[in-house]
């Protein structure tokens, strides 16, 4: 009997841990944030058009008094480009573009960058908040915030944004100007960098631990947990399952959700290290089919929340008056 009881006692404490550890690891990874008032797109500004300020383009094609790049901000497009190739992401528009018959049809491209995919189809369109990026374009090329956009409503067929919408301090005041300017039926197609970690600015990563003070230190030891299963498995779904009661309860269209990160636009440690925001792939499933609109792939709504889904993008049609 007394044995009984302490197999009982410590299985209680074991269930005990394993629910205060869960709620805490919630709590931390809750999507607190909506977008901010006002549109903080100015710093953002500045670092795009320094990082695109002569990148990839020999010296004697530079804009009048235009200096090269230095090394850092070199290595910033190079990066870009390499994680473009090795994640296939002209392979998988070029899918995009075939399957949804939009070869002949009018694109927009958000958020361009140094111009890579501009030749996938004919009629295509380039929006970036950086000036100097414009050098790279032999298309059209508009220079404008992805929150302000200075199209017509319902002006083209389909839409893509890649590695985008995780560097804008007010994501779903885009997203509401890209579904704006997509036709109705029209389709877009996402590829942000979903759950970027809260330590990618700092580099806590990569870099030693000689690098911090004890708090930093502290903080460093903490990465590996923050990437294990284990704390994946104690907040995923608890998360999914608190934004899916809170989209439901209130009918209409979902508010987007997402955890605010502070951008590092002097070192760039590591991929994502100037991410503004960190956006889960169901809090953006959920943004689009509060809408009405239809997502294409997606598995049901029950297994986005209680299982892992295996999409790294979302494909969505728009569906409008």
């Amino acid at each position: 009997m007394k044995h009984r009881r302490m197999v009982q006692r410590l299985a209680f404490l074991c269930v005990s841990l394993i629910v205060v550890a869960s709620t805490a690891a919630t709590l931390i990874c809750f999507p607190w944030n909506t977008d901010p008032q006002g549109d903080e797109t100015a710093k953002t500004r500045n670092f795009y058009q320094k990082a695109y300020a002569a990148a990839g383009v020999p010296p004697q094609q530079t804009a009048s008094g235009a200096q090269p790049l230095s090394a850092k901000e070199q290595f910033y497009v190079d990066f870009a480009r390499q994680a473009a190739s090795e994640s296939r992401i002209s392979e998988k528009l070029n899918d995009f573009v075939e399957r949804f018959g939009l070869k002949q049809k009018k694109i927009l491209e958000v958020g361009a960058g140094s111009g890579l995919l501009q030749d996938l189809v004919p009629d295509y369109t380039a929006l970036d908040i950086s000036p100097t990026a414009r050098r790279f374009f032999h298309k059209p090329f508009v220079e404008a915030s992805a929150t302000d956009m200075p199209f017509p409503d319902n002006t083209f067929d389909g839409l893509w944004s890649v590695w985008v919408l995780e560097h804008i301090p007010n994501p779903e005041k885009a997203l509401l100007e890209m579904r704006r300017v997509v036709k109705p039926g029209g389709y877009i197609f996402l590829y942000p960098a979903f759950d970027v970690s809260r330590y990618a600015a700092q580099g806590y990563s990569v870099r030693p631990y000689s690098d911090f003070d004890w708090k930093g230190k502290l903080i460093k030891a903490t990465v590996p947990l923050s990437k294990s299963e284990m704390w994946h498995y104690l907040q995923f779904h608890q998360v999914a399952a608190l934004r899916f009661l809170g989209a439901h309860l209130n009918p209409g269209p979902s508010r987007l959700h997402f955890i605010s990160l502070t951008p590092n636009y002097d070192l760039y440690w590591v991929a994502d290290s100037d991410a503004a925001i960190s956006l889960s792939l169901y809090e953006l499933y959920l943004w689009f089919i509060t809408r009405g609109d239809r997502c294409i792939d997606c598995p049901s709504e029950t297994r986005m929340v209680l299982r892992d889904a295996s999409l790294v993008s979302l494909t969505v049609q728009v569906v409008k008056p």
